[in-house]
């Protein structure tokens, strides 16, 4: 039996963060990192897009909001600190025909109130800045960036280790049952028992939440998100982040063009429902996943709300060109032979009964665990954010 001070279930990028911020608390706590994988990042993380994000979208006052600013911060500290490369590259939101212009200026009063500093800028200054995007006008968010978040769990992975603690890969958790002042994790690696356990199951942590003994708030339905590389001849159609004016009636951003770090320009993604919790292929299914997916109730009164835009992302997943075409309305130079397929994500968007998305972070503590039940977007960014926030619900058993 493994004992521990807190056991952390998931080593994507918020667990990791939540541990790396424990130990720089509480350096003598002894921590165990759970994961059903053979590496760390292997889901969420590591199929993320890579983007540094400033916060310009969520509703003030929100976790979303604050964590966002206040995360990047901390997390480009941390790059600097361990030499990390990052590049505040600057991303423009452009509206591609006057109807949108309403949405952006709502966009900008957003950026305002949750302090990121953003411009209105006209069509001329965006071809300035971005000489291929096409639009009528546009908002300027320089802070903006990429990064690539495998490398920054790589990293924390490192100094969790080199503190004498563990994490364990291969090990998936299937039981959890309190006995006595400690909770008992079962893992197909064995029992681990800890005083504390933090569930940051991402794509799986409903199910790991009702292991615990607590009922979790929303369902995750699992969508996958398909990319498309710029071939190196049209790397020259995209400097940094080109994104379009989101629909404020459906839950995602829209396809657009991303910089990354380590060179290329990835497109995309749309927003599919997957057959599959861990669906990054198209043939990807498991009957229990999608059973459970379409006969909850929130599911069915999301995709009644939404079906005409759903069926639009179906036929953006079946057609490249209709791909491309969503595309062009930023670029318009882009053509079809200037894509190529990569790799796809896949998104755990936490649905609360009444077909509502979870729009903000929930984290329930209970007992001796505490559920990381909904950790959206920018989830990333601001990791170790979240990670003081987890933190501090067990602050006071670790000093003691």
């Amino acid at each position: 039996m493994v004992r521990s001070d807190v056991v952390i279930i998931g080593a994507g990028i918020v667990g990791l963060a939540t541990a790396y911020r424990l130990l720089e608390r509480f350096p003598k706590a002894v921590i165990t990192v759970l994961d059903k994988e053979r590496e760390i990042a292997q889901h969420q993380t590591g199929h993320n897009s890579g983007v540094l994000h400033t916060g310009i979208y969520y509703k003030p006052g929100t976790m979303r909001a604050i964590n966002a600013r206040e995360g990047k911060l901390l997390l480009e500290q941390f790059c600097d600190q361990h030499d990390i490369p990052y590049e505040c590259c600057g991303k423009v939101i452009v509206a591609t025909q006057e109807a949108e212009l309403p949405q952006l200026d709502k966009l900008f009063e957003r950026a305002m109130a949750n302090g990121v500093r953003a411009e209105k800028i006209t069509a001329e200054r965006l071809r300035e800045i971005e000489p291929y995007a096409s639009g009528v006008a546009a908002l300027h968010v320089p802070e903006a960036g990429i990064i690539d978040y495998r490398q920054v769990c790589d990293k924390m992975a490192e100094m969790i280790r080199q503190q004498g603690n563990t994490i364990l890969t291969s090990a998936r958790v299937y039981g959890m049952y309190r006995d006595g002042n400690y909770m008992v994790v079962e893992t197909t690696r064995g029992p681990v028992e800890g005083k504390t356990v933090i569930n940051c199951g991402g794509l799986q942590s409903d199910r790991l939440t009702w292991l615990s003994g607590q009922m979790p708030p929303a369902q995750i339905v699992p969508f996958r998100g398909e990319y498309f590389e710029l071939k190196p001849s049209a790397h020259k159609l995209c400097r940094g982040l080109i994104y379009p004016v989101p629909d404020p009636n459906f839950p995602f951003l829209g396809v657009h063009l991303t910089r990354m770090i380590h060179g290329g320009v990835e497109c995309g993604p749309n927003a599919v429902l997957a057959f599959s919790r861990e669906g990054y292929h198209k043939t990807s299914f498991n009957p229990y996943d999608l059973f459970e997916t379409i006969t909850y109730r929130g599911f069915l009164l999301l995709m009644l709300r939404n079906w005409d835009e759903g069926l639009r992302e179906l036929w953006r997943s079946l057609s490249k060109k209709a791909f491309v075409t969503a595309l062009q309305k930023l670029v318009p130079d882009i053509n079809s032979d200037d894509l190529i397929p990569a790799p796809a994500g896949v998104r755990a968007q936490a649905l609360l009964p009444t077909g509502e998305l979870a729009d903000d972070f929930l984290i329930q503590e209970r007992d001796l665990v505490v559920n990381v039940c909904n950790a959206p977007s920018p989830a990333a960014t601001a990791s170790l954010k979240i990670g003081d926030f987890v933190v501090d619900q067990i602050a006071n058993r670790l000093a003691s």
